[in-house]
This record gives structure tokens, sequence and C-alpha cells, in this order.
């Protein structure tokens, strides 16, 4: 007789977790953001590898930008800054929400404390 395990190894399913700070990203999670997002432009990661492109370079970066590192079509320089784009725009609003729920949470406090 076998004994089932196959429920040992299997986590229970949570929420899925907070991604890393943007801010915080090394070279190498720029290049897995690249490698993810910019698949059909992945010959210039080596430009943002040799460029040492960390997350806070990345999310300040901007067609001229992109034109310095060695990307020269436009097409592509528009491509991968749509998805620079799409990036920051994500970020900013698990920003906003962040500062919604604390504001909620202050103003549930005050509510709550006696006076």
């Amino acid at each position: 007789m076998v004994e089932d395990t196959s429920y040992i190894n299997n986590k229970p399913k949570s929420k899925a977790t907070r991604p890393r700070d943007i801010h915080l990203w090394s070279v190498p999670d720029v290049m897995k953001w690249f490698r993810r997002h910019c698949t059909d432009y992945y010959a210039y990661s080596e430009l943002f590898s040799k460029h040492d492109i960390t997350g806070r370079a990345l999310v300040r970066m901007n067609d001229n930008t992109l034109m310095r590192l060695g990307i020269t079509n436009a097409d592509h320089r528009n491509a991968i800054w749509r998805e620079i784009l799409k990036l920051k725009l994500k970020t900013d609003i698990m920003e906003i929400r962040d500062l919604e729920r604390r504001n909620n949470f202050s103003a549930y406090d005050l509510q709550t404390v006696p006076v």
C-alpha cells in the first residue's frame, strides 16, 4: 500500500505576494523583467546589462535615454518605452492603493478611539 503524500508538498494557496519595489531592483531583476516583457527585443538586453541598468534607472528612462543606450530603431524604442510605461503605471497604481489603505485604516482608527 502506498501512502498519498501529495498534500505534504502543496502549500495552501494564498494571496499573491506583493512584487518587490522597482526602485530596489538589481541589474539581474531588470534583465528578468526585460526577458519577460520585451521578448521581441531581447537582443537589446545586453545594452541594459552593459550599462548596469537597475530598477531605479529603468523607471527614469525616456526615449532619449533609450537612444543613448544604442537602441536606434524608433519602433523598437517605442515598444520598449511602452513596456517601461506599463511597469511605471502598475507601480503607481500599487502605491496609490497602499496610500488609500493607510488612509482608510487611519480614518477607522480615529473613528474607534473613545473621546
